[in-house]
């Protein structure tokens, strides 16, 4: 029987130690992204011998990530599907990457089906080109760059700490409000912000800001995935008003605060037009992709 509770920091530890044994950059698996978003997806963790699992909804629209961990995989799945048999709902695994798919139709050959939605799969860069944008597929990259460096000459990158927090929390308030639109999503994600925020020491997370005139115009912060090999990106907010300040914290993020690791997952575009346009154009070195495995047996 699965015990599920609201992931704590004092869980950190354990669920690092299983997440270690991933078997993908899948986005998700970092602590804080499960912690951060308790409250917006009700996700719930649970501890199965070495495996980490995780269940997120309410009512009827629960779905489960897929176990992490080391051991017996397919008692952990085997845990799942009683679980959301108790609930009176039908099992779904969200996250499946190809290694995990592998693994579940050699376990449940022919008792799954496999759901695929290009929105939710990752984009992976190397953090060597991230870093130096060298070459024809980032002219017009450097070419942002250089015309935000001329527009503010007194510009500056600062690593987040406990002293500029406020300033990047108003930072992301104006990016909403440039929006003109204050839906529940934006407003669940600066909630997530403020719980990221709060717990930014703890949770081990690094960021950071540029300057101009003495005011924050971007910001970005995320969390290395447990292993080292690769640094997830959760949050990078700035004016759109403001050429090249995304672009510019973008590089100077890498340059500064990620040479320890070797790939950078900007996450998903969520099927948002605009965002994949800006994701493809930094040319992703893995386009990972995920699906829904739903239980059919």
């Amino acid at each position: 029987m699965l015990n599920f509770k609201a992931a704590e920091l004092s869980d950190k530890i354990w669920v690092d130690e299983c997440l270690k044994h991933a078997n993908s950059m899948n986005c998700e698996y970092t602590f804080g992204n499960m912690f951060i978003w308790t409250k917006s997806y009700n996700t719930k963790i649970a501890k199965f011998n070495d495996f980490l699992i995780c269940r997120f909804g309410l009512d009827g629209d629960i779905a489960y990530s897929v176990p992490i961990g080391e051991g017996d995989f397919t008692a952990a799945v085997n845990e799942i599907i009683e679980d959301a048999a108790s609930l009176g709902v039908k099992p779904k695994i969200y996250g499946i990457t190809s290694s995990y798919l592998n693994m579940l139709q050699e376990s449940f050959f022919g008792k799954f089906s496999y759901e695929f939605d290009d929105g939710f799969n990752d984009y992976i860069y190397l953090v060597s080109k991230m870093t130096t944008l060298s070459g024809k597929k980032y002219h017009s990259k450097r070419n942002h760059i250089t015309n935000f460096k001329k527009n503010h000459p007194d510009w500056c990158f600062e690593v987040i700490s406990r002293d500029n927090i406020q300033e990047c929390i108003q930072t992301h308030m104006r990016w909403i409000e440039e929006k003109g639109d204050l839906e529940d999503d934006y407003a669940e994600e600066l909630e997530a912000v403020k719980v990221a925020f709060d717990n930014y020491e703890e949770l081990g997370w690094i960021g950071g800001i540029i300057r101009s005139g003495g005011e924050v115009i971007a910001y970005t912060m995320g969390e290395p995935q447990p292993g080292g090999r690769c640094f997830v990106t959760h949050f990078e907010k700035a004016s759109a008003n403001i050429q090249g300040a995304f672009t510019i914290i973008n590089q100077e993020f890498t340059k500064n605060c990620l040479q320890d690791y070797e790939y950078v997952n900007r996450e998903e575009d969520l099927g948002i037009e605009g965002l994949r346009k800006a994701k493809m154009s930094y040319n992703p070195e893995i386009f990972l992709e995920k699906c829904m495995a739903v239980y059919n047996g």
